[in-house]
């Protein structure tokens, strides 16, 4: 599959950047060029915050309800179109085409969520203390936002910041991974097709670091939401300081599994197998470490590595294929090098361990047991088809083993015990954890993490509220 020239969106237009500039877009399942990707020069991105600017005048004056209705058609068009999007997602990311449609139909049910949430940001009346005075509180947009947008899940990262910014009546530049620009492009096609107004929503390519600092520096936008990296998000986050804007930061994890003796081991095992490889690990809510009670390890480990022996490895386009590629070769280089340390360190390797031949930036899917605290893979986020097993004894030894990271995004939790759930779910230092299952993010719930895994969420009420600030406003009665 091959794409014409991916574009940029500033004003309403979709189109080439100012100098022409360009670079490749590569499938990694193939390592083929399937598309061109216009770069924006300095003098684009100016553009984008001027018409980012001149739109949010017009779009925050506009009533919750027509807002909805705008919304309610983007939705109605990403389910239209979720065969086309699906493929192209498949095509520059690598996921399976089931993933890819699971990760479209997503946007459509959180851009349907923001649109019925539009509707809802109350305000308050405050008693006063005073019989002749009124205090009442407002939600207002905050003003023109900046969304910055990682390649693991191309569609859903950049729905959430679109749909949540223009719900809130808020206008937005995003700036998606250069590794997936066509399904951005693609989803934001069903919102202009929508009824979005020109320069409400903007999405711009080009060198990371060089569109971040000027979108950043400029005074215009007062909002940043970043999905991406811990140290991206600390770096973008000294760059917003400088003219105090509000941040979202939903960054990396290492997420820990926590499985006790008591755990529904097969049910525990098909959840964990399919969590683990899905996307090939490249999720940030992705189990990393799992600790197994003693009395079970033997049994969970064996059944773990017969289960993942079964994941299907192809082109994320063939029917039947299960897991796909890393995004680069310098990704799949990176998880070669984690498993060695780990080995060196004295893992035991019993499954997977290697890239696989031919074309395509594919790793097996790889299972290390008895994995010591000194193995990298233990502090460092693989986002890769690894899973590092290691036992515990008691419960105040694996709390303190999986909390020991500077990370907390997500955590799972498998027992049937509730005593232990509830104890382990108080306990654990992560923003969404999950107990008996790996389901940790719809379209109503908060979705965000906590420590070096960032702040804010994204997602139900909450992801809304990032988008709005507060007046509070007191009039007396003469």
């Amino acid at each position: 599959m091959t794409f014409p020239l991916v574009p940029l969106l500033i004003d309403g237009v979709y189109g080439p950047g100012a100098t022409g500039a360009t670079i490749p877009v590569i499938n990694p399942a193939t390592e083929e060029q399937i598309a061109d990707l216009a770069h924006a020069a300095p003098a684009d991105l100016d553009r984008a915050l001027a018409a980012s600017a001149r739109a949010f005048a017009v779009w925050r004056e506009t009533t919750a309800a027509e807002r909805n209705a705008v919304l309610v058609r983007a939705a109605a068009l990403i389910r239209d179109r979720l065969e086309e999007i699906a493929a192209i997602l498949t095509a520059e990311n690598g996921k399976s085409l089931a993933e890819a449609r699971g990760e479209v139909g997503f946007c459509a049910d959180a851009t349907d969520w923001y649109a019925e949430e539009a509707k809802r940001a109350y305000g308050r009346v405050i008693p006063a203390r005073s019989p002749d005075v009124r205090q009442i509180t407002l939600r207002e947009p905050v003003g023109v936002a900046l969304g910055f947008a990682a390649w693991n899940f191309p569609a859903g990262n950049v729905t959430l910041k679109m749909a949540a910014a223009l719900a809130a009546g808020c206008t937005i530049i995003v700036k998606p991974s250069d590794e997936t620009p066509a399904t951005a492009v693609a989803i934001g096609r069903c919102f202009t097709d929508a009824g979005v107004p020109a320069g409400a929503l903007n999405i711009v390519h080009g060198v990371p670091a060089a569109v971040s600092e000027h979108l950043i520096a400029s005074p215009i936008p007062k909002k940043v939401s970043l999905t991406g990296s811990t140290p991206v998000g600390k770096l973008l986050q000294r760059l917003a300081a400088d003219t105090m804007k509000r941040c979202t930061m939903e960054l990396g994890g290492h997420a820990p599994v926590l499985i006790f003796a008591d755990a529904d081991i097969p049910h525990a095992v098909e959840r964990l197998v399919a969590a683990k490889f899905r996307n090939a690990g490249q999720v940030c809510t992705s189990p990393t470490r799992f600790f197994v009670a003693r009395a079970v390890y033997d049994q969970v480990v064996a059944a773990f590595v017969e289960r993942a022996r079964q994941v299907q490895v192809g082109d994320g386009a063939t029917p039947g294929s299960q897991m796909g590629p890393m995004i680069t070769e310098r990704r799949r280089a990176a998880i070669a090098e984690l498993v060695e340390d780990a080995v060196e360190q004295g893992a035991k390797l019993c499954l997977g361990g290697h890239a696989l031949p031919g074309k395509g930036y594919f790793y097996a899917p790889t299972v290390l047991a008895d994995v010591p605290e000194t193995a990298r893979v233990m502090t460092e986020e693989p986002f890769g088809p690894i899973a590092a097993f290691t036992p515990f004894e008691t419960f105040d030894e694996v709390i303190s083993r999986a909390n020991a990271l500077p990370y907390g995004l997500a955590a799972y939790v498998f027992s049937q015990n509730p005593g232990t759930i509830a104890r382990a779910g108080a306990a654990l230092d992560a923003g969404v954890v999950g107990v008996n299952h790996t389901s940790v993010h719809e379209a109503e719930t908060p979705f965000g993490g906590v420590n070096e895994s960032g702040y804010g969420a994204e997602s139900g009420i909450e992801g809304l509220d990032a988008y709005l600030r507060t007046k509070m406003m007191t009039e007396k009665f003469l």
